[in-house]
């Protein structure tokens, strides 16, 4: 066995990339992955041919979006050393940062700009891949395959947004384990830099089909439980969302986040429509009269735009965070926040077992 003696010292900033200026021409930034170039080399033919007005329509889409990606690219790397005008900054200096901001207001200006634009970025190619789908939409049956692919890949594009959430909220709580704090910011910063519908890969096919199966139930709003929805979206999905079942549902954290997320109401509109139906003597009713016997209008249908899931997980979101603010009674993260906890408590575990059965 080798002692320290053996090896030789070695500066830490030799592992940084000390350039901190960028080249005048950046390097060209992919705006699509694989997938959505093959698709996107598959659809223009058929939209010039059918409709050359909007073809070009979809071009100049597609150069707006170069634009941004290379102003993007002109911004400091996160993943590099940086002699910046407040100071070095280096990605452990980000990670420090992100862990010690507590504050509960929101957090944009705190953020680095780079993030920001990505975000920007993200957005707008969400739209236009949205946009893409709507029309073959319009084409009707013939186009259904190329109106289900855009549709995919623009839902994909906001779990990027969603996951940049969940780690905000996972990175803040002082609960959990360092180690896991700062394996998701390292997580985040490999989210902002490159703003790839990858950086989700771990866990977005499986919230995409919880909300794909979600968005097709129609819930009796009975016992509230939710107990025949949550076997009928468990019955569609991997091993994966199946132990989380197993193993957290036993929570009640986990199991009122679960409620919220299944019925589209929060868990306050829950207990109040519970103890409304139980009083009355009606052992259950449907969406559609939600609202009347809460006395308020509410959105308990999930709906099909890919717009619908993240404005609904963020009402969510502000849910949790105000309960905690306010030392109130409920679930304190969302569905989507315990559901990516548990998927890294998963792979620490097996990061472990193995390196355990190597020694």
């Amino acid at each position: 066995m080798q002692t320290l003696d053996n090896f030789e010292s070695v500066d830490i900033n030799s592992f940084f990339d000390t350039t901190t200026e960028k080249p005048a021409t950046p390097e060209k930034t992919e705006i699509l992955s694989k997938k959505q170039k093959a698709l996107v080399a598959e659809i223009m033919p058929i939209v010039r041919e059918k409709d050359p007005e909007r073809a070009d329509s979809f071009e100049k889409r597609f150069n707006d979006l170069e634009i941004l990606a290379q102003a993007m690219s002109r911004f400091p790397s996160l993943l590099e050393k940086h002699e910046l005008v407040g100071g070095t900054r280096t990605p452990t200096t980000l990670i420090d940062s992100l862990i010690k901001h507590q504050d509960t207001g929101d957090s944009t200006l705190q953020l680095p700009s780079k993030a920001i634009m990505g975000k920007a970025f993200l957005v707008a190619k969400m739209h236009t891949l949205s946009s893409i789908s709507k029309y073959f939409h319009h084409l009707g049956d013939e186009y259904k395959n190329y109106y289900k692919a855009f549709e995919n890949e623009t839902v994909l594009c906001v779990f990027s947004l969603l996951v940049e959430d969940v780690y905000l909220n996972l990175i803040r709580d002082i609960n959990q384990p360092m180690e896991f704090r700062r394996e998701w910011a390292l997580s985040l910063l490999l989210l902002w830099e490159h703003w790839t519908d990858s950086a989700a890969s771990d866990v977005a096919p499986v919230l995409q089909s919880v909300w794909t199966a979600r968005r097709k139930l129609a819930p009796a709003f009975g016992t509230m439980m939710g107990t025949s929805e949550l076997l009928l979206i468990s019955m569609q999905m991997d091993d994966q969302w199946i132990n989380f079942i197993k193993q957290k549902m036993g929570d009640a954290g986990v199991t009122q986040a679960m409620e919220e997320f299944l019925f589209g109401i929060s868990y306050e509109q829950i207990s109040d429509l519970r103890r409304n139906l139980r009083e009355k003597g009606i052992p259950a009713i449907g969406r559609d009269e939600v609202s009347k016997f809460l006395g308020e209008h509410v959105k308990a249908d999930a709906g099909l735009d890919y717009r619908d899931f993240y404005s609904l997980y963020t009402v969510r979101r502000d849910n949790a965070r105000a309960r905690i603010r306010m030392h109130l009674n409920g679930p304190h993260k969302t569905l989507e926040d315990y559901f990516i906890q548990f998927v890294t408590e998963k792979n620490k575990e097996k990061q472990n077992n193995d390196t355990f059965a190597r020694t």
